[in-house]
């Protein structure tokens, strides 16, 4: 998975459809994930469509697995992601990811429907965590 640093120096050349697209690409880079995975406990909730995520955890850094049933929501989980992908839980527990993510501008780039579910994504992130950082 890219970086979030790389994906924001490409979406700042990138305009309308084409942002679109590479959210799209983004959500196709995702690690597969199980269908036994996406349970309730996995669920984002708030989402207009359906958005699992499921944390590990290898040499003490967190990786998470995700997906979606919709395209550009499965880039933009991606998106979110890629913001906490590979870093310690406590630093991901405390981190704001929002302001990760304020260089995409998404409210303003894409549809209410397709953002309402971010913060819940970012909540959802953050409280795998902060319990694997507990313990």
């Amino acid at each position: 998975m890219r970086s979030i640093d790389d994906i924001a120096e490409e979406y700042e050349f990138l305009e309308g459809d084409e942002r679109y697209r590479l959210l799209i690409e983004l959500g196709r880079e995702l690690d597969e994930m199980p269908d036994a995975l996406k349970t309730d406990a996995t669920l984002v909730r708030g989402c207009s469509a359906s958005v699992w995520v499921y944390p590990t955890e290898h040499d003490g850094n967190l990786h998470f697995l995700a997906d979606s049933n919709a395209a550009i929501t499965k880039g933009i989980v991606a998106l979110v992601i890629s913001a906490v992908q590979h870093r310690p839980a406590r630093e991901v527990a405390t981190m704001d990811v929002t302001a990760a993510l304020a260089p995409f501008d998404l409210k303003n780039q894409l549809s209410s429907n397709r953002t309402q579910g971010v913060p819940n994504m970012i909540a959802l992130v953050q409280e795998h965590a902060a319990r694997l950082a507990a313990g």
